[in-house]
């Protein structure tokens, strides 16, 4: 396992991080576990979760119950800001919001504090410096060593940082976004924002739902029990004639050099300045196996401006 330090911060991850939104849903605690110990085996030190996964409160309470004395080897990530029931006023970055978040998502991971927080939406009511203010508290406080945030365009990254360096505030120091080969959005603005802002990117979903998984076909009937076959929104969102192609060219590309469309989508997301660090979920212990080996190929610069090429 490789290790890259998170943005300009001395927050050090691993470059395969495990996505831990299926912990409590579509997993038990059995096969939590199962994941979890065979992410630890593997060398995975960034866990990445949210207050709101595993219908709202279940991914961190296994996390909470099965990483136990593991817990302290670990860079702990967890998000705030989705409202977690169904009469939130969502005003969710507010101090007074963030306050009670907080100590319900250390209580639920077990943990005196988080490596990192990360607001996982913005909050248009609440201004951004009330927002950073509450967090730089908890971090003087030693509940929170980092702050990042998640789903934010570039401009609000621009403003959130300007706002904490202009207050002598602790900042930002990553962005969680939506980033693969085939959903290449951020390159426009996102990306350029994160490189001047020194912001390390955690890219999400970074095999587009399944797509670059390589086991779908065009025009052939899809898996039983696959997030598209049983998502049509997914299926409509991402199985366009445009990415069918894309994929089919991206998969001639990959079987002329011995290698899986999984290997070429994570190693081609390390190739991204400043990607620190790929986060993907797992529902069983040797698909954290796959990933762990996807993350290995180092492609060179011709490849990368190959691929590049194939998949605009």
């Amino acid at each position: 396992m490789k290790f890259r330090n998170l943005g300009q911060s001395g927050l050090r991850v691993s470059t395969i991080g495990l996505g831990c939104n299926n912990f409590g849903g579509r997993l038990d605690e059995a096969g939590t576990q199962a994941v979890i110990h065979k992410a630890l085996d593997l060398g995975i030190t960034l866990f990445d979760t949210a207050d709101v996964y595993g219908e709202r409160g279940g991914s961190e309470t296994l996390m909470g119950r099965v990483l136990g004395s593991e817990r302290k080897k670990i860079v702990l990530a967890t998000k705030f800001a989705a409202p977690m029931d169904d009469h939130d006023e969502k005003i969710c970055g507010s101090r007074r919001y963030i306050m009670k978040a907080v100590e319900d998502s250390l209580s639920r991971l077990q943990t005196d504090y988080i490596d990192l927080y990360q607001m996982h939406r913005v909050d248009p009511q609440t201004p951004i410096e009330e927002t950073l203010r509450a967090l730089d508290d908890l971090i003087r406080q030693g509940k929170v060593r980092y702050i990042g945030c998640s789903n934010f365009p570039a401009w609000q990254m621009t403003d959130a940082a300007w706002t904490a360096r202009t207050l002598g505030l602790n900042g930002f120091i990553s962005c969680q976004d939506e980033y693969s080969l085939i959903h290449r959005d951020p390159e426009a603005e996102l990306i350029p924002c994160a490189r001047k802002l020194g912001f390390g990117l955690l890219p999400y979903f970074p095999l587009a739902s399944g797509l670059l998984t390589g086991k779908y076909r065009r025009n052939v009937v899809l898996p039983a029990g696959t997030r598209f076959a049983g998502t049509q929104r997914l299926a409509d969102r991402y199985l366009t004639e445009r990415n069918w192609t894309m994929a089919e060219r991206l998969g001639d590309f990959v079987e002329g050099r011995g290698r899986t469309m999984l290997e070429l989508a994570f190693s081609w997301l390390l190739a991204q300045q400043p990607v620190a660090s790929v986060i993907a979920g797992a529902t069983r212990p040797e698909q954290v196996e796959q990933n762990v080996k996807a993350g290995s190929w180092e492609l060179t610069e011709n490849e990368v401006a190959e691929v590049n090429r194939l998949a605009s």
